[in-house]
């Protein structure tokens, strides 16, 4: 049977219209089966083809949209050589540093107020040892963990696993400190063999220091002996031949014992399961205890070991994982009431070890599994601890929930389309003839899917279709049900879309802290506020507190009955609440004593940014805090000088003042000056016109150098929510900007000589300034 003609066919554009089929084409690009073998009607563009093509476009929309609001437009400068720190499902394992007068009494690194004054770290702050750390261009790494420290003299020496970026392997990697742990040099790897290694515990016997590290995918416990220390050692012996994990030694009572865990014993639970051996010398022969295995029973009960054990006061401790929910979850340590070679008993006790409550944007947010602990000269106890911002694992999960999104994603436009009848379900056909032939050629189709299965393939689409037509029928026209459930199918969908495109390209969702040369520190947020805006604040500490490089959010209370700190907000870091006797602005700049940190981040309770743009600006502030750096521009100019918003600094391609309603500054340095004897004529100016301190600040910082005063950062997006607010002093922007020009000139006369220099946008190699 030919087919009949199209008004294409003359043209030889539509080789469709050249082919004799026994399917007939109802429109292009859907067929269904044709037993009476009727023609196919020409048409245009098929309603599937177009329901299909805009549903693609609507969701990639979507897509782009959900980005644009979450991923930070700008590269994150974490100082990672190139292959290094990539995602892996094993984690992003940190190490930090902790002090304290006993192993009881640990506090992190940033709670001790050291600081570093060549990369600004005031105070430095944990994590003091990341993937990024490890500089190597042959040897980068995914992750760092399993810490133990080695002291040799007047230097500090950390050994850890580095998980190989290239071969997904790890190694023994060192590093060094001259500093008491508070800085930390990468020296290279100390240890690679053919299998995975971890867990490097390294001591000193009669003059020699070994490494016992865990390469149990050997089958055996080795022990290595340093000849070149600390990147020189070599293979000494086999202590034991059995693939032991996680293996630590002490001597204790006469005796060396060795704690270890054995996953391939026969019963064994994992991460369950601890073992103990005993020996006259660190050297051997090593032999089982009589009770072995000491525990086999959950995970979650800190049977596997995390870091060596450690005599406190003559008691004997033993630092354990709890593997509950996630491998690694938390630290857990047991005080070792008895320990022979014929019976053993231990007793938890409590860690006080201080946990993050910031989730994914702390660098162990999630989990810390090792911990290795050493008593200086002073007394003092030192650890370094490993932490993890994401549980085992994740990149799978993320993976397969995206995936589980796509599916309902493609469910969900399938299942409208053929309600609706927009979007039927075809196959192309089993054979077509050609004109002038009388024999039929096989498609594609055939070759691709088992010819038995090519009839429930097209039973299985008809079926489908004919579901449609039937739900279509039974769905009444324009009714409020159809409506619903069209409502609900968007909703579902657009939701969908963003759960897709945050599992493949979200990486972890932390919004990380930018290093300055490999250090980290932490800065103080002030708020300035009162009673009416109260619901503000809760918003504002909620969300803030969770950013990874605050310490502490300090609340001006100029007006009203205080809140309490501890009930009225949710807060991952410490609230003090400030109250004020008198309702001023000048209070937002008042010494403070009690912050702890030298960087302040003045920042108005309603205005909303992402932590990532907090972080960004900080790091600008690190790089010159001789420097007020904000994110709102303004230039002033003009006689009388004249006060505009940020579209006229745009306009002119310029700005020479900040807003101090977000900003960083040196708080000893710039609150000093505000509240100068100099400046007292400028702040009584602020409260006669209950404005403009933000303005003075600015005054002041240009009149104390010839250098630049202040620094733009660009946030990704910002909300001002005082548009909205009944209670902001600058809703009515006409009169705030009425007050603000008077201000200009009034405080022109008080800082005679001032000068507010202009700077350019983009002058920041990173284009944060943009």
């Amino acid at each position: 049977m030919k087919a009949t003609g199209s008004p294409r066919a003359g043209a030889g554009l539509d080789w469709f219209d050249t082919m004799k089929s026994k399917y007939r084409w109802p429109s292009y690009g859907m067929c269904t089966m044709c037993p009476d073998k009727l023609p196919h009607r020409a048409c245009g563009l098929s309603s599937t083809y177009l329901y299909y093509f805009l549903s693609i476009l609507f969701f990639s929309f979507v897509g782009v949209l959900f980005s644009w609001l979450v991923f930070s437009p700008y590269k994150s400068l974490s100082g990672a050589v190139i292959a290094g720190c990539q995602p892996d499902n094993e984690g992003s394992w940190s190490i930090g540093l902790y002090r304290g007068s006993s192993p009881f009494s640990l506090q992190p690194l940033e709670a001790t107020n050291k600081w570093v004054n060549k990369t600004s770290a005031w105070p430095i702050a944990n994590p003091i040892f990341t993937c990024a750390s490890v500089t190597s261009m042959t040897r980068p790494s995914n992750f760092v963990a399993d810490p133990f420290m080695f002291i040799k003299g007047s230097k500090m020496y950390l050994f850890f696993e580095t998980k190989n970026s290239i071969t997904m392997q790890g190694d023994i990697g060192v590093a060094e400190s001259s500093d008491e742990g508070l800085t930390w040099r990468y020296l290279g790897i100390a240890l690679d063999e053919e299998w995975h290694l971890s867990y490097p515990y390294v001591f000193e016997y009669e003059g020699e220091l070994y490494m016992m590290p865990e390469g149990s995918r050997n089958g055996d416990l080795r022990l290595y002996k340093a000849t070149g220390f600390p990147l020189q050692w070599d293979f000494h012996k086999t202590l034991i031949h059995q693939p032991l994990v996680d293996a630590s030694m002490v001597k204790y009572s006469g005796h060396y014992w060795l704690f270890a865990s054995n996953f391939n014993r026969f019963n064994s639970r994992k991460n369950g399961q601890l073992e103990i051996w005993v020996a006259p010398s660190p050297l051997g022969p090593w032999k089982e205890h009589t009770k072995n295995p000491i525990k086999n029973g959950p995970s979650s009960e800190g049977a596997r070991n995390g870091g060596g054990p450690f005599v406190h006061d003559g008691k004997l401790y033993r630092l354990g994982q709890d593997c509950g929910g996630t491998y690694g979850r938390r630290l857990r340590v047991f005080h070792v009431v008895t320990l022979t070679k014929n019976s053993y008993r231990e007793v938890e006790v409590s860690l006080n070890l201080e946990q993050s409550k910031k989730g994914r944007h702390a660098w162990n947010g999630k989990r810390s599994h090792h911990m290795n602990l050493h008593q200086l000269p002073s007394g003092e106890w030192i650890a370094v601890v490993d932490g993890d911002r994401v549980p085992s694992g994740y990149l799978s999960m993320q993976y397969a929930l995206g995936g589980a999104a796509l599916l309902l994603l493609l469910s969900m436009s399938v299942i409208v389309g053929l309600v609706t009848g927009y979007g039927r379900c075809f196959l192309p056909p089993l054979s077509i003839m050609l004109n002038g032939s009388k024999r039929s050629i096989e498609t594609l189709l055939p070759c691709v899917v088992r010819p038995q299965l090519t009839t429930r393939l097209y039973r299985a689409v008809s079926r489908l279709n004919r579901t449609g037509s039937s739900l279509r029928k039974k769905l009444p026209s324009n009714s409020y049900l159809q409506y619903v459930s069209g409502l609900v199918c968007l909703v579902l969908s657009v939701c969908a879309v963003c759960v897709v495109v945050n599992s493949f390209f979200g990486r972890n969702g932390a919004q990380d802290p930018y290093p300055v040369d490999g250090h980290y520190s932490q800065f103080t947020m002030i708020a300035m506020t009162y009673d009416a805006r109260l619901w503000n604040l809760q918003l504002y500490v909620k969300h803030y507190s969770r950013c990874a490089s605050v310490r502490e959010i300090v609340v001006v209370w100029n007006k009203g009955i205080p809140p309490d700190p501890v009930l009225d907000f949710d807060s991952a870091v410490p609230i003090r609440i400030r109250v004020e006797p008198e309702n001023s602005l000048n209070n937002r700049f008042k010494p403070d004593p009690l912050i702890a940190t030298k960087a302040v981040l003045e920042l108005d309770d309603d205005i909303m940014m992402t932590c990532d743009d907090i972080e960004r600006g900080f790091r600008a502030w690190r790089e010159n805090p001789d420097r007020m750096v904000g994110y709102c521009p303004r230039l002033i100019e003009g006689n009388p000088l004249q006060y505009r918003n940020e579209r006229y600094a745009r306009s002119q391609s310029g700005y020479n003042m900040i807003l101090t309603s977000a900003a960083f500054m040196d708080s000893g340095f710039a609150f000093s000056k505000y509240w100068n004897e100099r400046a007292a004529k400028g702040r009584a100016v602020v409260d006669e016109l209950f404005n403009c301190e933000d303005i003075l600040m600015n005054f002041i910082l240009a009149n104390q150098t010839s250098e630049r005063a202040v620094e733009y950062v660009h946030p990704a997006w910002a909300v001002d929510t005082s548009k909205i607010s009944t209670s902001a002093i600058s809703r009515d922007t006409q009169g705030h900007y009425a007050k603000r020009t008077q201000c200009l000139s009034r405080f022109s006369e008080i800082f005679r000589g001032a000068s507010l220099k202009k700077w350019d946008f983009l002058s920041r190699q990173d284009q944060w300034d943009n």
